[in-house]
């Protein structure tokens, strides 16, 4: 019986060991599971540009953003409709490989054409007048950005917190920083301390880009050309200024980069134009009128890129 008792005893003992053994390891593994936060869905309130309170819906699906679709191209995000001129014929065609299926609006949104769209949410540049708004807002949930066109880095942030997308729009950022890096460094090596211009054509009329500006702020402060002295002194508010073509000679520019429908054949017998140093050297680079040089936006910028890169590698 003493055998026996002993016996019960050890197995019992071993039994128990086991069970605490089993659940040490159950505690251990326990321990080891992350702990999921739950995340908060539905729609989120946001202060916007006039310093209304918006509800932004979760996942908008209908988006309108007139004017801005360049933001929502770098965003993977496809508009329910895109910025027109003339009926429809006008578009922004640097845009078109990824828009091309979008069907058009009228630039100005009349409430109309706004209301056929059945959006879920509108985003509005600039400022509007507040009447405007308060129409749109009985369509749709109405966000108007506090951040400038001229400054697309912010205007690409507040839209990606806008849509959900912070982390794409930082992607997005770092990546062109990344491109802007490799741009400039193509440019110091093969075109060090070279002066450069954007130049557009408008029938018989020159414009000159401003360097903080549109495609300006790529080509100088992206690229790191030189900006020439006309362009300097020439410089407004306006994104584009006014150039005569004897103003143009006078520039001492090493390479141009002309924004016209029709080249520069309607330039081409005039003596002032051929004796500028860029024509001198056939380093003049012509881009049609809707190619993305006259825009803002990571899109355009990131092309504009592409292009100054091309002109170097093509030298």
């Amino acid at each position: 019986m003493k055998k026996l008792g002993m016996t019960g005893l050890t197995l019992a003992l071993l039994l128990t060991a086991c069970g605490e053994e089993n659940t040490v390891d159950e505690t251990e593994e326990t321990a080891e599971e992350p702990v999921q936060e739950e995340i908060e869905t539905g729609p989120v309130t946001l202060k916007d540009g006039m310093g209304r309170e918006v509800e932004i819906p979760e996942d908008p699906e209908n988006i309108i953003a007139s004017y801005l679709e360049d933001y929502l191209v770098a965003l993977d995000v496809t508009p329910a409709a895109q910025w027109s001129i003339s009926d429809g014929a006008g578009v922004q065609n640097y845009l078109q490989e990824e828009l091309g299926d979008v069907p058009t609006i009228p630039y100005d949104l009349p409430y109309e054409s706004v209301l056929e769209f059945s959006p879920d949410l509108l985003i509005l540049r600039d400022q509007p007048e507040e009447d405007m708004v308060s129409q749109y807002a009985q369509i749709a949930p109405t966000y108007v950005l506090e951040s400038q066109p001229t400054d697309w880095r912010g205007t690409l942030t507040e839209i990606g917190e806008v849509l959900g997308e912070e982390t794409k729009a930082e992607e997005v950022i770092d990546a062109y920083d990344q491109e802007a890096t490799e741009a400039r460094d193509l440019v110091s090596e093969n075109a060090e301390g070279e002066s450069a211009a954007a130049v557009w054509m408008v029938d018989t009329s020159l414009f000159v880009v401003h360097p903080e500006r549109s495609s300006g702020a790529v080509l100088y402060g992206d690229a790191g050309f030189e900006v020439p002295e006309v362009v300097s002194d020439l410089s407004g508010d306006a994104d584009w200024a006014a150039v005569s073509l004897e103003e143009l000679a006078q520039m001492d520019v090493d390479r141009l980069f002309f924004i016209s429908d029709n080249g520069e054949e309607a330039l081409t017998e005039d003596r002032l134009w051929q004796n500028i140093p860029a024509v001198e050297n056939d380093q003049v680079h012509v881009f049609a009128s809707d190619s993305a040089w006259l825009y803002y936006g990571p899109t355009a910028n990131e092309q504009v890129l592409g292009h100054i890169e091309d002109s170097i590698a093509n030298d």
